[in-house]
């Protein structure tokens, strides 16, 4: 069975941090782009950043670059997205994907609350 768990959201306060995690399994994981996407209350989903398989190439939307930063482990079959400078317009949640553009498999979701 393919599977995607995320884990890692909480509340936090304005500026704080967190570490997201995609635990991947049931195929062959460092053979796939991966992605993060979130969908705030009320709105769509929104991409936020992907990494191709061997890491060689990544992308981030306009309103995470300098502050978010994706990466993998292969030998782990883990997805990370490491969150700085965290806002309130970060409040979602957050769905790491089988794929660049944020469209394949997702899990069920991790929440991030950013509030003081």
């Amino acid at each position: 069975e393919v599977k995607l768990v995320e884990s890692g959201g909480g509340l936090v306060q304005p500026g704080g941090s967190l570490r997201l995690s995609c635990a991947g399994s049931g195929f062959t994981f460092g053979s796939n782009d991966m992605s993060w996407v979130r969908q705030a209350p009320g709105k769509g989903p929104e991409w936020v950043s992907a990494i191709t398989s061997g890491g060689g190439r990544i992308d981030y939307a306009d309103f995470v670059k300098g502050r978010f930063t994706i990466s993998r482990d292969d030998a782990k079959n883990i997805l990370y997205l490491q969150m700085n400078s965290l806002e309130p317009e970060d409040t979602a949640v957050y769905y790491c994907t089988r794929d660049w553009f944020g469209m394949g498999l997702k899990g069920q979701g991790t929440q991030v609350t950013v509030s003081s």
